[in-house]
């Protein structure tokens, strides 16, 4: 969920031609937390999720349903069968 969550709002910075550096002053956060938070390392507080989102001009919601959209995705891919030794013989 964390990486699906970071992966989401690294798309939505770059998509606005943002700059970590810019997010982080903008949002108040360090800018080395904000860097783990998007490559899936750190969890984001609530507090710290909606100054992200107001740094990035986006609605709390609409990352929220972004991040469920990913995680439905990704719920519904079928793991195949693993190989056993016995099924191997």
């Amino acid at each position: 969920m964390r990486e699906m969550l970071g992966e989401t709002l690294r798309e939505l910075r770059m998509s606005s031609a943002k700059t970590l550096r810019e997010v982080s002053g903008e949002a108040r956060v360090s800018l080395g937390y904000l860097s783990e938070v998007e490559r899936g390392q750190k969890e984001a507080s609530s507090e710290l999720l909606n100054a992200i989102c107001g740094a990035l001009d986006v609605p709390l919601a609409d990352v929220l349903r972004l991040v469920s959209d990913r995680v439905e995705a990704h719920a519904t891919v079928t793991p195949l069968p693993l190989r056993t030794p016995q099924a191997a013989a």
